[in-house]
């Protein structure tokens, strides 16, 4: 991404952003509410208008054509909207349409990848349960299920923890680690929680006043200073057995 902009209606949300991710990298996107986390995820998904430019493997995003790009970059939101009567199998199929013809209908090849999906995020139980029937954490397995079937080399997750409890949480980004190391994927998210962030990804960005505030390894940038500084929270960072930084609130 290069001196990317955003400006909604006329407030300028994101003004000269840039970053790069390496190929099979987790880059988590941090900040405070309102920071603009989402907008820029929307950005670089494609679905809101912005400045500047998007390069997947060196080609600008413009020139590819929708289905084109959606086969490159899929993108998990935080709070789609789910039509209440689709079952959760027939939505997940969606992910699949990247790959199937005009006028055409999906393939043998196209549920087994979605039964696949859907078995290693434990939803196959709910396959055939309407949307408007499922938990708040059942649904947000659901819109990160779409996203993996999918099965585009770039994977963009705005808050994919949303609504899951403990267990959920660490399955799920198990999972999408897993994924990111087997098959090379590039992880983008955004992540309220700085313990998970720091836990997960390799780099990490924090976004702040419309800009980058800092940006590096999780223990460049989850620092006491920037976190009091940018969050208002007191918290103390020690160094974790495997070297990561671990964040814990303090008490007044």
């Amino acid at each position: 991404m290069r001196d990317l902009s955003v400006v909604r209606e006329t407030r300028t949300v994101l003004s000269g952003v840039g970053f790069e991710v390496r190929d099979g990298g987790w880059l988590a996107v941090i900040g405070a509410n309102g920071a603009g986390k989402s907008t820029l995820l929307k950005a670089l998904a494609g679905v809101l208008p912005h400045t500047g430019e998007v390069l997947l493997d060196g080609v600008p995003a413009r020139l590819l054509g929708r289905r084109e790009r959606a086969r490159l970059v899929a993108y998990a939101p935080q709070a789609p909207a789910l039509p209440a009567d689709m079952t959760v199998f027939g939505y997940a199929l969606l992910g699949r349409t990247p790959y199937i013809p005009y006028l055409g209908r999906e393939g043998r090849a196209d549920r087994e990848v979605t039964a696949s999906v859907l078995e290693r995020l434990d939803l196959s139980p709910l396959a055939s349960r309407p949307l408007g029937r499922l938990s708040g954490g059942e649904r947000q397995r659901v819109v990160l299920a779409r996203a993996l079937v999918q099965q585009a080399p770039v994977l963009l997750l705005d808050e994919p923890t949303t609504a899951l409890d403990l267990g959920h949480q660490q399955q799920v980004l198990e999972l999408v680690d897993r994924l990111r190391l087997a098959d090379g994927l590039t992880v983008v998210t955004t992540l309220h929680d700085l313990g998970l962030a720091g836990r997960y990804a390799d780099t990490m960005m924090l976004v702040a006043d419309g800009g980058v505030a800092a940006a590096g390894t999780p223990a460049e940038v989850l620092t006491e200073a920037l976190i009091r500084e940018h969050f208002d929270a007191r918290v103390r960072v020690a160094t974790g057995a495997d070297g990561r930084p671990e964040v814990r609130l303090e008490r007044p």
